[in-house]
Order: structure tokens, then sequence, then C-alpha cells
């Protein structure tokens, strides 16, 4: 049984300035999984994750060219503010903005027009639930964000990208600043999560990529190798990069 799409990316290219970055990528992102993005560095992981919600677009020097559709839109035609409501991010290094918890989840949902205080107070408590996060928080709300741990401060973040709904939840190594406990933690939750959300997470840990994800997209030098589920990769790799990079030849 094949399964239900989210994203179709069809001859995707990326450049920043004469740099090609991403080569002809085409390929479907299933709904409700974990996708894990791996492979050595600079093979444009964290490119083709800032495509899927247009953070590139920010970079005056990046350009592309090809199809990215989000069900049956094509994402380069959308209102990006639009298209971040339905698409979150949730960057390597933990950002709080430098206000109270409940601030910091609730702007999304008042960037989109919510304005009563008691729905604004069930999202804040529904994201930081989801979040992982409410019982060692729901007595400071009015605490500056800044003042948690690192790990508190990254499912915060997670909990503010989930305030708005979104479809899509895109991790751009979100462990890689934290202490191995509060990794734990986060990959619990990204367990958690992908019932409800189709979780697309950049990782240089290819452990942790096998322990949390159901499919894996192999990256190199800017092609998509391979992208299939994390069982039949692991188990009989196509391609013999893809095998090596398995096997710790290079990284």
């Amino acid at each position: 049984m094949k399964e239900e799409t989210i994203f179709e990316i069809r001859g995707l290219f990326t450049y920043y300035g004469e740099e090609q970055v991403l080569k002809d990528v085409s390929c479907g992102i299933p709904r409700n999984k974990v996708i894990a993005v791996v492979g050595p560095s600079g093979c444009g992981k964290t490119t083709f994750l800032r495509v899927l919600n247009r953070m590139n677009d920010l970079i005056p020097s990046y350009r592309h060219r090809g199809e990215v559709k989000l069900g049956q839109n094509d994402i380069f035609r959308i209102d990006q503010v639009k298209l971040r409501k339905h698409v979150g991010m949730v960057f390597q290094k933990p950002n709080p903005f430098p206000k109270s918890i409940i601030d910091n989840v609730t702007f999304g949902p008042k960037i989109h027009g919510v304005r009563s205080k008691s729905r604004l107070r069930e999202i804040a408590e529904r994201s930081l639930r989801q979040a992982a996060l409410w019982d060692e928080v729901k007595d400071d709300l009015k605490k500056n964000a800044l003042n948690l741990s690192g790990g508190q401060q990254q499912r915060l973040c997670i909990a503010r990208a989930l305030s708005v709904e979104p479809e899509v939840l895109l991790l751009d190594e979100p462990t890689s600043a934290l202490d191995p406990k509060a990794t734990q933690s986060i990959e619990r939750l990204i367990e958690e999560l992908s019932e409800r959300y189709t979780i697309i997470i950049v990782t240089h840990n290819l452990q942790q990529a096998l322990r949390i994800s159901d499919y894996l997209m192999f990256f190199y030098l800017g092609e998509l190798v391979e992208f299939d589920t994390t069982e039949r990769i692991t188990t009989n790799p196509r391609d013999k990069r893809t095998n090596d990079y398995l096997r710790g030849i290079f990284s």
C-alpha cells in the first residue's frame, strides 16, 4: 500500500550565487512519519530542510528551480506567513524570544489573529503539554523563557512551533546543543508527536536517525542518493555510497 504524501518534490535545484547545492531532487514525503535527513557535512541537508518552509528566501544570493507542492499547493506561490503556519521549524540552537514562557508560545496564534485571553491560555497549555513541558512550567508561565535550561528551551521552541497547529515540523539538528538527558527527552517527544505530525529532522548523528526515524533520506554532494524506509535502507542499501556512509567509511 502506497503511503499518503504531504510534500511532492520534482526537479529541485538550489543555488547560492553560482554555487549549486541541491541537484535534481525528486521525491514524495510521506505524511505522519519521522523522516531523518542524513549525509556528510556540506551535502545539502539543511538547505533541503529550509526549502520546505522557504527560510532560504531570506538569503539574497539564493535561488531555486523545480517544484515543491504541499498537498495541492505550490509552496513558492503561497504567502510565506501562511506557509509557515502549516510548516513549523525548530533550529539547532534553542532560540526562545526574550519574553515570558506564555508569550513565546502564543506569539504565532496572536500573529494569526487570536485575541481571546482564554483561547490563548488554552493554546499555550495544549502546546506545552504536547511538548512535554507543561508540568515543569505551569506555575511559572510569566517567567522569562531565557531562564529555562537548554533542553527546556528547545521543548519550548517546539511548543511555539506547535501552537499554530502545523501539519509538518522541521527540526534542524534539534539536539546537537543538548546534553544526553535532554537529547533523550527530545527523542521521546519526537516519537510521540509523529502520531499527529509529519516530522522531518536533519541530524549528523546517524545512530539517532536510526533510533527515531521511519524513513531515511541520504544526501551526498547535493544529490538525494537514497530515500526509503529506515529498515530497508539499513538492511539492503541500493547504492555503495549509502552503504559506505552507514558503515562509517565517511561522515
